[in-house]
Formats: structure tokens, C-alpha cells, sequence
């Protein structure tokens, strides 16, 4: 098929490179623009513009797809499918209509759960057993279109990371399935919708007034971004990984030498933190070098 590829974080690099590797012919990227980045505000590319260049493909980043022109250059490039995988614009039904067979979506949940921008966090957050990936026939709505194909994974520790990586291959396959199948698509189930409202940073500050097994789900659901915290001495703590102990304790205060924490319900015991403007070290590196005793208050 003649395909425009639509995507931007490394999560749609796996897709990208299934479907070069497929057979297919790309006939376009598209993905955001250069973003300022780092210490310097240096423009940096996508991960998909930078894996697109590689592979030797045109790559197209336009602000908007709502002017006539963008919708233009779109239609000229004559897909016969759009293929999406978190590209970060809105669609307009112009552009949506303008492939013969379509815009599919690679959605990282098993709608309807999870519609809208962060999937993957939602489900951790919400201790879900199990998430996945839908491919779905794209409309105006948000994630509300007709289902193709999912295939779904076991959540258990994983942060978002990790799970984030998974669940890209697991897309990128499942897309490629679906274009060599063409299966019927099925309407979405009207019950079970839920939404996955875009991550705010303040979210990723820990409450210890929650039980430890809610803060251990928002410590893997924040790693590797915004990374979980909680503030010492004046300075902001990362934790990047924790256990849940038994037993009981004042919460947001240490019981004992071993960095172990109170909270509403349960213990908590930080596994892996990261001071600010230094790497992540495990706890016990941490405490031969800043010793945090027993009855001190974070938060």
C-alpha cells in the first residue's frame, strides 16, 4: 500500500520502521515540528523525524492540518491509508476523509478504556491488571472510532517506560497484521469508556496521606517522565522505583535508618532515587552519602 506515516515520540518509531520494512511504500512522514530542547532551547527533531531521515523518507511537519494548503500537500501525496501512532495533531475531517481506505490509529489502551492522551499512565495509575493496543478506524471524535484489531499485555510492575516500549512493538506488529488482513471493524462498546486526561506535572508529587500501593502505582506510572517526587531538607527527591512493606507508620515520616515511609496504608521503601542534577543511584548509595534517620519528614 501507499501509506502516509503519522507519528512523533519513540513510541511510533517501531510502526515506522515495520511498515518500511514490509514492503509498503511510504509516501510521507509527518510529525511535529522541531521543538526547543535541553539547556540551550536547541531545536531538536522528533524521534520519528530523526528515524524518518535515516530511512531516507519525506518527512512533512506542519503546524496545523487545518489550512487548505497543508490539506493540500496532504492529498497530493495520494495514500491509500494514513497510519497513525501518536502524532499530537488534531485531524480535521478534510484529512481524514482524503485516503481511500482511511486513517488508522495505533492506540495504546484496549479501547474504549483509556481514550485520549495518556493511556499508558492511566492504566498504571488505576492499578489495571491488564492493558494493550487497539487499531482503530480514526473519526472526528476522540478515540471513538470503529475497532480493527487489540491485542492485549499483563501490566504487573512495569513502569510506563517500560511498558510504553512493549506495547510500540506490539502496535507496530498488530498494524501490520491489520493491513495485510483488512479484518471488518466493529463498533466501539458503549460501556467501560473512560479518559485518559493529558499528565500534569503537579500530579507527580507524592502524597503520602495515600496507601503505599497507590504511591508505588504513580511511581512507575511517572517513570521515566515527569518522575515522582517529594521534597527534603528544602531539595526535590525523585523516586524512581519503591517497594511496599507491611506495617504501619506516621505518613510522610521515616520509621527507621533504611529510608522506610509512612503512608495512609502500608509501608513504603524507595528502591532507586535521584537527587537533582545528579544520576539515579540506589538507596543504599544515596544513604552512605546523605543519611536521611528515622522520624525525618518528607514532603
Amino acid at each position: 500500500m501507499r501509506i502516509i506515516f503519522m507519528g512523533t515520540p519513540a513510541f511510533a518509531v517501531p510502526a515506522l520502521d515495520a511498515l518500511h520494512a514490509s514492503g509498503h511504500s511510504i509516501a510521507a512522514v509527518y510529525t511535529r515540528p522541531p521543538q526547543p530542547a535541553g539547556r540551550g532551547k536547541a531545536l531538536r527533531k522528533s524521534d520519528v523525524h530523526a528515524r524518518a531521515e535515516v530511512l531516507g523518507l519525506p518527512v512533512e511537519t506542519p503546524q496545523s492540518l487545518r489550512a487548505t494548503d497543508a490539506q493540500a500537500t496532504f492529498s497530493a501525496y495520494a495514500p491509500d491509508v494514513a497510519v497513525v501512532a501518536a502524532y499530537g495533531l488534531i485531524l480535521p475531517q478534510a484529512v481524514l476523509d482524503i485516503p481511500a481506505l482511511g486513517c488508522l490509529n495505533i492506540h495504546a489502551s484496549l479501547l474504549p478504556r483509556w481514550r485520549g492522551a495518556a493511556p499508558i499512565q492511566r492504566a498504571i495509575l488505576a492499578g489495571d491488571e491488564t492493558t494493550g493496543v487497539t487499531i482503530m478506524q480514526m473519526e472526528a471524535g476522540l478515540d471513538t472510532g470503529p475497532l480493527l484489531a487489540a491485542e492485549a499485555t499483563p501490566v504487573d510492575r512495569k513502569t510506563a517506560g517500560a511498558l510504553t516500549e512493549e506495547l510500540a512493538l506490539l502496535g507496530a506488529r498488530l498494524m501490520c497484521d491489520v493491513l495485510r488482513e483488512r479484518p471488518a471493524a466493529t463498533p466501539q462498546p458503549q460501556d467501560g469508556v473512560t479518559h485518559a486526561a493529558k499528565l500534569q506535572k503537579a500530579e507527580a508529587e507524592l502524597d503520602f496521606n495515600q496507601p503505599a500501593a497507590a504511591l508505588e502505582r504513580a511511581i512507575r506510572a511517572f517513570n521515566p517522565a515527569p518522575g515522582a517526587f517529594t521534597s527534603l531538607a528544602g531539595e526535590r527527591l525523585k523516586i524512581l522505583a519503591a517497594d511496599i512493606l507491611p506495617g504501619q507508620g506516621e505518613p510522610g515520616i521515616t520509621l527507621d535508618d533504611a529510608l522506610t515511609i509512612g503512608t495512609a496504608d502500608g509501608l513504603l521503601r524507595p528502591t532507586l532515587l535521584q537527587r537533582a542534577g545528579k544520576p539515579a543511584m540506589d538507596r543504599d548509595a544515596l544513604l552512605r552519602g546523605w543519611p536521611i534517620p528515622a522520624g525525618t519528614r518528607l514532603g
